[in-house]
């Protein structure tokens, strides 16, 4: 009978979960629905509206004449946002107001103003609006994005498709991820509640109400919710907030090097005594910071004004996170050749980091290869010793090392990505260093592999053409023998 008793318990515990949750849901909606805005956009360029086509063979004069008699149209989109200040700041994805003309922003209650653009800030992709509605408006709350843990419940509330006021549920799948092609500064929230286009700009919100995240982008296949959404930590969006109300754009500081976050390969091969730390593996302006306090590609950054650092995000976030014009303390190894890296400081004055400083072409053309050079495939790599041919082709003139030709998709070392997530070996890299040996030949880089096994820590010195920069930039690859 007990038995009995506490089944029936059981079952009307278990039916109850769901009820309760529906309601948390339906008053966290209730709660945040009305500081949700929708926002529609007409676009500063116009699409043309096909009525026919020319025939075919037609001359390029007939194609470009048939192209201005056609009628053309405004190009409209629309997003999500929501009221942080009851004065009518509004905040949303800077991607939602891209080469707009016009910005109406759609409250809850249907009521529609135009908004001017307070700033942006495309590092985070956030932007800041500004309504006049001549009254106080509600708002939301922003919580505390480094407390929110993996499993827990989430809302995604905004305008998916246009459909305002349309919310959907899920749980945080992971935090601080990284997506390729994100800048320094995007580490988001991953989340499975259901997000779409339209969604972008909108909130994320935990169950206490609070907004956790912007609504930021989607993994999908389709173009459509695939499962995966991402936002950015409210945390770092307050902070560009802020700024921007206050100065109108953000300011951040810059030291003017490209840095790699050191691994557990490089701290066993270095011989580190302590964790962490963000190698420099370019220093494109000879008058940057860095540069003008005596610092190196190879210089290892392990301190920040007394704070010890993690990695290279650990680095730019403290670094992005100090006013420009700021003196500091660097603390950094270097190696000398000695058994040790020889511990260094240095002072230096932070400057203003540029916009989209980060950005990067990775597309690398497919270009013919001498065939001719011997070759061998350790690691599984296609190696070469350079010529005048292939430091032509790859624009590696004037440089020692070893050209890789081919990765064996099949081999361990061509799924050893970059902190975006990329292969980090590629056609037309030049090897320079493996664990810290030079490498002059195929035959000597052959023994040094022979000599390993498996486990192994491996640190390879590879300079890889950079379009952008116009010269091969420095890549530190770091991974364990399989």
């Amino acid at each position: 009978m007990v038995a009995i008793a506490f089944a029936f318990s059981v079952a009307g515990g278990a039916a109850a979960q769901p009820d309760r949750m529906s309601r948390s849901f339906a008053e966290i909606a209730s709660k945040v629905g009305p500081a949700v805005v929708s926002i529609d956009t007409k676009s500063k360029t116009v699409q043309p509206v096909a009525k026919g086509a020319p025939a075919p063979g037609d001359s390029d004069d007939i194609m470009e004449f048939f192209r201005r008699q056609l009628p053309t149209r405004p190009v409209y989109a629309v997003g999500s946002g929501f009221i942080v200040d009851k004065s009518g700041y509004v905040m949303t994805n800077a991607h939602v107001i891209d080469n707009a003309a016009r910005i109406t922003v759609r409250l809850d209650s249907g009521e529609e103003y135009e908004a001017k653009l307070v700033g942006r800030d495309d590092e985070t992709d956030l932007a800041v609006l500004k309504i006049n509605a001549g009254k106080e408006l509600p708002v939301v709350k922003l919580g505390d994005s480094d407390k929110a843990q993996v499993g827990d419940w989430v809302l995604a509330i905004g305008s998916p498709f246009g459909l305002n006021k349309t919310v959907t549920a899920g749980i945080i799948s992971q935090t601080r991820r990284e997506t390729p092609y994100a800048s320094a500064f995007q580490r988001f929230i991953q989340t499975d509640a259901a997000i779409n286009r339209g969604n972008s700009g909108g909130p994320l919100v935990n169950m206490d109400g609070e907004v956790i995240g912007i609504n930021s982008q989607i993994a999908t296949s389709t173009g459509d919710y695939n499962g995966v959404g991402f936002a950015l930590p409210s945390d770092e969006a307050s902070n560009v907030y802020l700024q921007i109300v206050a100065n109108g754009r953000v300011r951040r500081g810059y030291l003017g090097a490209y840095l790699e976050s050191v691994k557990s390969e490089f701290a066993k091969v270095y011989a580190f005594s302590e964790p962490g730390g963000a190698i420099v593996v370019d220093i494109r302006d000879k008058k940057s910071p860095v540069a003008m306090a005596g610092l190196q590609v190879g210089d290892v950054i392990v301190g920040f004004n007394g704070q010890h650092v993690d990695s290279a995000q650990d680095l730019i976030a403290k670094v992005s996170g100090t006013a420009p014009d700021k003196t500091v303390s660097i603390d950094f190894l270097r190696d000398t050749g000695a058994a040790a890296l020889d511990r260094r400081s240095a002072t230096l004055r932070l400057g203003e980091r540029p916009i989209d400083e980060n950005a990067q072409n990775d597309d690398r053309r497919t270009l013919p290869i001498d065939p001719r050079p011997e070759e061998q495939k350790p690691f599984g790599l296609t190696l070469a010793a350079i010529t005048p041919a292939l430091a032509s082709t790859y624009k590696l003139e004037g440089l020692k090392g070893l050209v890789i030709k081919e990765v064996n998709p099949a081999s361990f070392i061509a799924d050893v990505k970059n902190s975006v997530g990329v292969g980090a070996l590629s056609e037309g890299d030049l090897i320079q260093r493996i664990n810290r040996v030079e490498v002059t030949d195929l035959s000597s880089f052959s023994r040094i592999v022979a000599g390993l096994k498996v486990g192994d820590p491996v640190v390879l010195h590879v300079l890889s053409y950079n379009p952008v920069a116009g010269v091969p930039q420095l890549k530190i690859v770091q991974f364990t023998v399989k």
